[in-house]
């Protein structure tokens, strides 16, 4: 049988996989899921934005491109001054990063159990 695993029974290889949802042509995986936590983390896209490195512009064009391919609202805004501007995730929003969450870690585990099952003897 051959062994994928070194001298100490370490296995070789890991699995690697994305996971991305859909819709027409539109597709958002775990960056910008990451985007929309780090927005409501930090309350601001700006500072979303810069802890993912990438440009507030870049940022906001995510949003808005998702939005308008899944027909919802994902992020509300206030305008900064003396209190100060911010964002906040919409309550589908936030009910659907808590959703994408679970899911990635059901398929974590599943693909881990598969994994185990061909790869490590």
């Amino acid at each position: 049988m051959t062994q994928f695993s070194n001298t100490d029974g370490v296995c070789l290889f890991k699995p690697g996989y994305k996971i991305w949802l859909e819709k027409d042509d539109g597709v958002q995986g775990d960056g910008f899921f990451q985007l929309l936590e780090q927005i409501k983390k930090n309350g601001t896209i700006a500072a979303a934005a810069e802890s993912m490195g990438m440009s507030y512009r870049a940022a906001w064009g995510k949003i808005k491109a998702a939005e308008k391919q899944w027909c919802m609202p994902l992020v509300t805004t206030k305008v900064g001054g003396d209190t100060g501007g911010g964002a906040r995730l919409t309550p589908q929003a936030s009910d659907l990063l808590q959703r994408f969450f679970r899911f990635r870690q059901d398929v974590d585990s599943e693909i881990a159990k598969i994994f185990k099952r061909n790869f490590i003897d």
